[in-house]
């Protein structure tokens, strides 16, 4: 038992080295130090922390639909990371990166922890705003809003870390940057429709409990859906 709290005081220790000084991690990262180790922390602390603020807006609606959503959220995330992180691998590599496969997939973890990190910091608001009201279309807008808000400062932290980890092979790196910059927009896109087909996160009101529902419309269609029902245009 002690072992086990040990093991995961590790592991979050990892994650609070990289919060504390992005820098010296990316470094380590860079050199590749230790990489399995970072992995693992990251993949359990961004996990865990994800899938507390699944659980929490499951709740929403029943205990099986938080249950559902703190599996479904994490696994969310890490399957985008996994369809994914090959095309940016393989396209650096192309293009004269000599970063091996693990180093981007630590890389790119930061940015998934950093998300985490963040969704974990907002799960006290978005509690508080399950309790207080009723409005399936407020809750569904807020929660869009605030994982776009917390994907774009992970996807951000991860183009700022490219130049210290990625960039240092000087051949190509302008091409890989603009690679980068298409990744970053295929990884956000992948993501959306991912987490529309693995919907629903909250489940709907007065509805029987869903694991998945029938694969109709899209994302971005459901969003302009539930803002026309807040302005009255239903």
């Amino acid at each position: 038992m002690i072992e086990r709290q040990s093991q995961g005081i590790k592991y979050f220790a990892v994650l609070i080295g990289l919060l504390r000084d992005r820098q010296a991690f990316l470094e380590e990262i860079r050199e590749g130090t230790r990489l399995p180790s970072k992995i693992i922390s990251l993949l359990v602390c961004s996990s865990i922390f994800i899938a507390i603020y699944g659980g929490i807006i499951g709740a929403y609606h029943s205990w099986m639909q938080a249950l559902s959503s703190a599996v479904k959220l994490p696994s969310l995330y890490l399957i985008t990371l996994l369809i994914c992180l090959p095309t940016l691998y393989f396209s650096n590599v192309i293009f004269g990166s000599r970063r091996n496969f693990p180093q981007h997939f630590a890389l790119v973890l930061t940015a998934v922890s950093i998300t985490s990190v963040l969704l974990f910091s907002f799960a006290p608001i978005t509690l508080f705003f399950l309790i207080t009201t009723n409005n399936y279309q407020f809750l569904i807008l807020l929660n869009v809003v605030i994982f776009a808000l917390t994907g774009f400062i992970g996807i951000s932290s991860l183009y700022q870390a490219t130049s210290l980890v990625l960039e240092q092979d000087n051949q190509g790196s302008n091409t890989r940057k603009k690679i980068l910059q298409f990744w970053l927009l295929l990884y956000a896109f992948v993501g959306s429709q991912l987490g529309w087909t693995l919907r629903p996160f909250f489940g709907t009101p007065d509805s029987p409990f869903q694991l998945f529902r029938e694969r109709e419309g899209n994302f971005y269609l459901s969003i302009i859906q539930a803002i026309g029902y807040l302005l009255g245009f239903r």
